[in-house]
């Protein structure tokens, strides 16, 4: 997600480097590659992670009243993962969907989807969801595999809170060069 962000983000230094590198994915077919390909992973990991979510009304509420009980941090840093998973899940199928139906990519054609209609408020909500979603999943990653000792985990989480309100911001930048990008 990260990656994909910085690409796009490439509008705000001029719709032609965005182009450019559009054009690069196109020219070599790697679009019809990674786009279908980001997609199936995109579902995969979700089916992966939704073995560990509970389904059954009981179950929510027995997380949930053990969340409030415990009032443990990566407990709810879980419960914040799984719910804007099930958001993403619908939101980020749409947009690429959208997107990989109407090729090749072009910032006037993403200024237009941002200038008309809905799809900003629509952006404004996916971006930090995706977001808080990947920030918390590198930390539960990083001490589910040892990587982060208890002691290390409180200046790791500030680090990546940071890291997760720059990535906002450079999206919020990005939305907002769309916004104002003159259509030709």
């Amino acid at each position: 997600m990260w990656t994909h962000l910085c690409l796009v983000s490439s509008v705000i230094i001029s719709p032609a480097v965005m182009d450019a590198i559009a054009w690069f994915f196109e020219a070599t077919g790697l679009v019809y590659v990674f786009g279908p390909g980001i997609f199936l992973i995109f579902l995969l990991h979700f089916v992966l992670a939704a073995r560990k979510i509970p389904w059954v009304t009981r179950q929510q509420t027995a997380m949930w009243d053990n969340a409030k009980r415990m009032q443990h941090q990566d407990t709810w840093l879980w419960i914040v993962q799984a719910g804007t998973a099930m958001v993403i899940l619908i939101m980020g199928a749409a947009h690429i969907w959208v997107v990989l139906t109407d090729l090749p990519i072009t910032a006037a054609k993403s200024a237009a989807r941002i200038q008309g209609g809905a799809w900003l408020v629509y952006y404004l909500v996916l971006l930090p969801l995706v977001e808080l979603h990947v920030g918390i999943g590198f930390y539960r990653i990083a001490v589910k595999w040892g990587f982060l000792s208890r002691a290390r985990r409180k200046g790791f989480h500030a680090k990546e809170n940071m890291l997760t309100i720059i990535m906002i911001s450079i999206g919020v930048v990005t939305l907002a060069r769309f916004m104002f990008l003159t259509i030709h």
